[in-house]
């Protein structure tokens, strides 16, 4: 038989732990709760003058019911392919459609630098993450909902659109394209 004694998974800590908090330690958790303070009070002037997680329009619509305007939309405005996805050219100021659905973004577009465009973003089956490289712009794309956001584009260039929320298998794959002109 061991010496050692048998005990339920209840015993109290060893050693000095009840000892008050060191200065230095003090002054750390102080340093780090200010902070916390500091990064919270913050977030409302990112939001409002750092130009990050814009505001936007958001209604609730049935997938059929936007792919239907996002269909209408490319039979209006197309004015090619790429890889069997359409690129289209919207005139200044209209609205844009773009659609999230496993595994692509549809359809590709073509803007105008410095026009202003209602982008409208919403998934037909499951969620999607939309990040525009190389620009700091990330959504979350639900289905159900349309989110309206008004951009201006303000460099020309040739923009990824990637999916940053795993959407399933083909996640890797779901690269879409914006192209801005001059």
């Amino acid at each position: 038989m061991s010496t050692h004694e048998f005990h339920s998974a209840v015993v109290a800590p060893q050693g000095i732990w009840w000892a008050p908090t060191g200065r230095q330690e003090k002054t750390w958790i102080a340093i780090a709760f200010a902070w916390c303070l500091v990064l919270f009070a913050m977030m409302p002037f990112w939001h409002f003058k750092g130009g990050q997680n814009p505001s936007g329009i958001r209604y609730r619509v049935t997938p059929e019911a936007y792919e239907a305007r996002v269909e209408r939309f490319v039979n209006e405005y197309k004015i090619g392919e790429e890889s069997g996805i359409p690129i289209v050219e919207p005139p200044p100021g209209a609205d844009v459609y773009l659609v999230g659905r496993q595994w692509q973004w549809y359809p590709a577009l073509k803007l105008k630098k410095g026009v202003q465009y209602t982008l409208h973003l919403s998934a037909s089956d499951v969620n999607h993450g939309f990040s525009l490289y190389p620009v700091n712009l990330n959504f979350q794309v639900l289905p159900g909902y349309d989110y309206g956001l008004r951009v201006v584009p303000n460099r020309a260039g040739d923009f990824r659109i990637i999916c940053n929320e795993f959407c399933g298998i083909g996640h890797h794959l779901m690269v879409g394209k914006v192209l801005v002109v001059e």
